[in-house]
């Protein structure tokens, strides 16, 4: 026997999980786990170059000049990047370059503001 919860909306006993989500099938209800009273994941921790850790909305800067796949574009040295979004995988920033628009960046290539 499963330990799902029921469906907070229905009352489904139906429910089943989807990464970290609950789904109801019968009224196609979504709720995250965490709401279930589960304990939330550990914390991602991303470093720059230099060991210090980043965080959501931090202001980096490129310490290499880093070539756009796909493109003659360059992120050049130096280039400060605000606001940045990390996410967890090989590239683990996520934020919009002046100039280029949107993109991930390793963290490697990078030191804090």
């Amino acid at each position: 026997m499963s330990n799902l919860p029921k469906c907070p909306q229905c009352g489904s006993e139906f429910t089943y999980e989807d990464g970290t989500r609950y789904v109801c099938p019968e009224c196609a209800h979504e709720w995250d786990s965490q709401a279930a009273g589960e304990a939330a994941p550990s914390a991602l921790v991303v470093r720059d170059a230099n060991g210090n850790e980043l965080h959501d909305g931090d202001t980096v800067t490129v310490i290499k000049d880093l070539k756009v796949k796909g493109s003659s574009l360059v992120v050049k040295v130096g280039l400060k990047v605000k606001n940045i979004r990390l996410v967890e995988g090989d590239h683990d920033i996520d934020c919009k370059v002046e100039g280029i628009g949107p993109m991930k960046l390793k963290s490697e290539f990078v030191r804090k503001a």
